[in-house]
């Protein structure tokens, strides 16, 4: 009988597995050569700014850490397998079902014994990785010579070493954790540990490992526990950041007991491991449990309940006084200058004459409305686009300071249409050009603004500043995403400059000549970049030549976030004409949420208003900021500079450690500069935040919180904060005028009366000397305004606006045509003894052709309102006839606007009072008339008062003085 072979096994055919093999390796170097392409990439980026070392710290720091942090998990992970495999025992007889998991692990054992290791060992480095700031910062940590209340620890301890200590305990506990399972797990399928006929066998080697493994486990949480005391400072308790009574009498002395009994625990689990009895270290850990509940939750509660509630306001004013102190010193606001204000609300002639240089100051053109009327006066082409808000800043003109609202001349690479192409939109649409500025303080006769800087080629006071001005701007915040510029000397340029030229043609261009980004002349760059930004045109185009950059990475926030990622920047950075240059000039901070005692705040919340809605912050929560670097940002070669401005900041000094020669000192700082530096608004912010409770200056009004205030909401957009303005002004006390912040405060809580309680202003002028700040600059000043005066608050101030009935009037007249109203921002100005308000009133067609106009200005103080043309003669009516003051729209005379076409000017002819009050008071009637009848349902009288409505509109119309109410 034939026995049939075996059917013999395929052979692989050696040509598909050297293809196999080829295409591995071709798609492992395809990975490796894009992953090397954006690596060098940023090193191109960096090497060319200037800040080089910044990438090789940050490079160096993340593999250091990935290592230690891969070996600090792989090597005890596999010492702990090793150990439990190799101390088995060998005759030991094992159960049918371990049997059958040897069987199956067996073949995997020497892949798992190595395999295990390294994955853990790998999310372990990368978790390290991501904490090389907090172990950079401990390495590098100062002393801030501040001694916390509790402890009497040097603030640094808090600021540098507890977090790292904490995520170093955090690691080890992880490892030892991960340590125990595998080491359980190993004895357990080789027979060391044994779980059968309700017993429980472990022998000698796995106890000691055990034993040793579950000690070193309970050491790392005693340590835990006692970093936990110190951790009770920065937390937040029920009222106040910091450790309160209960923290103090109960809570951190608790932690210490449970740490000791852990330590003692630890002791017994060793000791098991050399005498082999588990009951003393099972029944200490059993007592540890017992402990926790009894000294960590029994004992604080009976403390809270019987000695903290009935005697809470006596117990607690220490601790009080302790947040009350750190939370000031960590936001700046301990030197804070308090003034009692009583507040005068009567009017009367001359009042202003003392605050005249204040009044010539006031801002008339809101930034956040007049945007559209800019772009169309000088947009001059569609592919053109200004900043929105526009930005405000103030410049030295004929030796006097004036406020100024300004924007530069930005790309829209969007508007371009059917001309969009790789090569228009990377090489020959390359940057905007020119800065236009506009005196905020001035108007002309049809309401719009006085410009002191405007146009293609740019002309202006700022452009005459310095020699050599330079107008175009390659780096900005709407600048295309990348651009290739440059090339040999006596090349024709391709890079569209500006949209007019010589002897009528149509069009200017120019070469970028600067160093502003890396070069792409030749062949391996391109090809690096055309991976970056999957642009294969960039390979083959001949336009890209020897010479050629490309500028990428152009936003002035991402430029110094890059340079200096350490620093939370300011939302609002701001051009400025600087030594004949135009740079923009970037606040940033440096933030920390474990300063002891200080209380905490929601950063995106507290910047968060009208301006800016919806911030994106790095770190939310924080209890201490510092405004700790000024940057620039050329706009013509995108070089960054970053000033030391708070060289006493202790996070600052550990920074300049970790990033040495990335700062310039102060020193360094031309006076042109300092002219436009300016106290950062985000700051500001947060300040204002925190001072709603902690502008008192005792515990008892901090815990009672008698006298809590809040910022209001804005008047134009009631779900947001009113954001505050910078102003030109002189605050009571100050001996002159100066270029200030304001913002103001309401009753805290809700539903609360609005009126105004404090009174906000920092000096934001750091002066015109190279190096040195101002004296002043920085110092906050609040006027807390006497409650037995009240004094309106903004939202009052606009409903009063509002239900005038002079004002209602003619803005209802205005919307019957095809018109819109637009209020501008609400100012608040301490003058004439009092408070006055100052809202600018605007006036633009509903139609597509948007051209804000201003053409009204309200004005308030105490309870008295004028609504009138312009300022001067708005606070003239408002106190009595003159007002002592001049403003900087004296001696405009207003042209009228037509309600049906507000942007075009009409001409004004003279009409008697007397016809044009007539109008307006048939007008009044005819539309309360109206709305009664609609009310009533009553049709017939509805329709009789809409043509009274018609004919008195259209009087008025005939009239032609609609832009004129005489005052009263």
């Amino acid at each position: 009988m034939t026995t049939p072979s075996a059917p013999t096994t395929a052979t692989p055919s050696p040509s598909r597995r050297i293809i196999t093999i080829t295409l591995v390796v071709i798609a492992a170097l395809v990975v490796g050569f894009f992953a090397f392409s954006n690596l060098f990439a940023d090193w191109l980026w960096y090497e060319q700014l200037g800040f080089d070392n910044v990438l090789v710290t940050q490079w160096t720091a993340r593999v250091t850490m990935f290592v230690i942090g891969f070996l600090a998990m792989a090597v005890p992970v596999w010492i702990a397998i090793q150990l439990a495999y190799r101390l088995r025992p060998v005759y030991a007889r094992l159960s049918s079902q371990l049997d059958r998991y040897q069987e199956v692990v067996e073949p995997l054992r020497r892949l798992a014994m190595w395999g295990i290791p390294v994955f853990f060992g790998f999310f372990a480095g990368f978790a390290a990785s991501s904490q090389w700031e907090t172990t950079w910062l401990w390495a590098n940590g100062v002393a801030t010579d501040i001694a916390d209340p509790e402890f009497g620890l040097d603030t640094g301890f808090y600021l540098f070493a507890m977090p790292f200590y904490s995520s170093v305990v955090g690691f080890v506990s992880a490892v030892l954790l991960v340590c125990l399972l595998v080491t359980a797990t190993v004895s357990y399928l080789y027979g060391s540990v044994r779980v059968g006929q309700r017993e429980l066998r472990i022998s000698k080697s796995a106890r000691i490992q055990l034993a040793v493994l579950a000690g070193l486990y309970l050491l790392v949480q005693a340590a835990s526990l006692w970093l936990d005391r110190y951790k009770n400072l920065v937390q937040d308790s029920d009222r106040i950041t910091g450790a309160s009574y209960i923290d103090v009498h109960a809570i951190i002395p608790g932690q210490a007991i449970l740490a000791v009994i852990a330590a003692i625990v630890a002791v017994l689990f060793f000791v098991t491991a050399i005498i082999g009895r588990w009951r003393y270290p099972l029944i200490a850990t059993a007592l540890l449990i017992v402990s926790s509940l009894v000294v960590g939750v029994a004992y604080p509660w009976f403390v809270q309940n019987v000695q903290v509630r009935p005697n809470q306001q006596t117990l607690e004013m220490p601790y009080f006084e302790r947040n009350l102190i750190a939370t000031q010193a960590a936001y700046g606001i301990d030197a804070l200058e308090r003034t009692e204000f009583e507040a005068v609300t009567d009017v009367e002639p001359g009042q202003l004459r003392e605050d005249a240089e204040t009044t010539a100051s006031i801002r008339i053109m809101d930034p956040a409305i007049i945007n559209p009327t800019v772009r169309q006066i000088e947009q001059y082409r569609s592919y053109y686009q200004f900043t929105d808000p526009l930005d405000v800043d103030r410049y030295e003109i004929d030796g006097q300071s004036q406020d100024t609202v300004v924007s530069v001349r930005e790309l829209n690479i969007d508007q371009l249409g059917n001309a969009a192409s790789w090569y228009t939109t990377s090489l020959v649409y390359t940057h905007g050009y020119g800065m236009v500025a506009a005196k905020g303080n001035e108007r002309t006769s049809d309401g719009n603004p006085v410009f002191i800087e405007r146009g293609i080629p740019v002309s202006g006071e700022l452009s005459n500043l310095g020699d050599g001005f330079e107008p175009r701007v390659y780096f900005g915040e709407s600048s295309p995403t990348y651009s290739i510029v440059g090339a040999p000397e006596g090349r024709a340029p391709v890079e569209l400059d500006y949209p007019s030229g010589e002897d009528g043609a149509s069009e200017t261009k120019t070469t970028f000549t600067g160093d502003g980004g890396p070069s792409v002349g030749n062949m391996f760059n391109r090809l690096i970049y055309a991976l970056k930004f999957q642009a294969t045109d960039m390979l083959f185009s001949d336009a890209i030549n020897t010479e050629s950059q490309i500028l990428y990475d152009r936003d002035p926030l991402t430029r110094v976030q890059k340079a200096a990622p350490y620093l939370e920047l300011d939302n609002d950075p701001y051009p400025s004409v600087v030594d004949g240059r135009i740079v923009w000039i970037v606040d940033g901070y440096t933030l920390s949420s474990n300063y002891p005692y200080s209380s905490t705040v929601s950063l995106s919340d507290a910047i968060s208003d009208s301006t800016n809605p919806t911030p994106t912050v790095a770190l939310d929560n924080i209890n201490y900021i510092r405004n700790s670097v000024k940057a620039t940002v050329d706009a013509y070669d995108g070089s960054v500079k970053l000033y030391a401005w708070d060289e006493e900041d202790p996070l600052l000094q550990a920074w300049q450690k970790i990033y040495p020669s990335t700062l310039e000192p102060i020193e360094e700082m031309s006076g042109d500069l300092m002219s436009h530096v300016r106290y950062p608004t985000d700051l500001f912010k947060v300040q204002r935040a925190m001072l709603g409770n902690y502008h008192v200056d005792d515990a008892q009004s901090l815990y009672q919180r008698d006298n809590a205030w809040k910022t209001p909401n804005d008047p134009q957009e009631e779900s947001q904060l009113q954001p505050p303005y910078y102003l030109t002004m002189q605050m009571p006390g100050q001996e002159s005028p100066a270029y200030s912040m304001f913002t103001t405060f309401i009753p805290g809580g809700e539903d609360t009366r609005n009126v105004l309680m404090g009174y906000l202003a920092v000096d934001s002028d750091a002066g015109a000397e190279a190096g040195v700040k101002a004296e002043d600059y920085g110092k906050l000043r609040m006027l807390v305004v006497d409650a037995e005066t009240p004094v309106p608050g903004p939202g009052q101030v606009q409903n009063t606006f509002n239900a005038d009935p002079d004002v209602s009037a003619f803005l209802n007249i205005l919307k019957q045509g095809q018109s819109d109203v637009l209020n501008g921002n609400l100012l608040t100005l301490p003058v004439g003894g009092g408070l006055l308000y100052v809202q600018p009133v605007f006036v633009q067609s509903s139609g597509a052709t948007k051209l804000p106009t201003l053409q009204k200005v309200l004005v308030g103080f105490g309870d008295q309102v004028a609504f009138e043309d312009t300022l001067q003669d708005a606070l003239d009516v408002l106190f009595g006839g003159d007002s002592g003051a001049s403003t900087g729209d004296e001696g405009v005379t207003p042209e009228p606007v037509d309600p049906e076409n507000p942007s075009a000017p009409v001409e004004q002819p003279t009409v008697p009072t007397d016809a044009y009050q007539a109008a307006l008071e048939q007008a009044r009637q005819a539309m309360t008339d109206r709305q009664a009848a609609l009310t009533a349902g009553d049709l017939a009288a509805f329709a009789e008062a809409d043509e009274r409505l018609t004919a008195a509109v259209e009087t008025l119309l005939e009239l032609g003085d609609t832009a004129q109410t005489p005052a009263e």
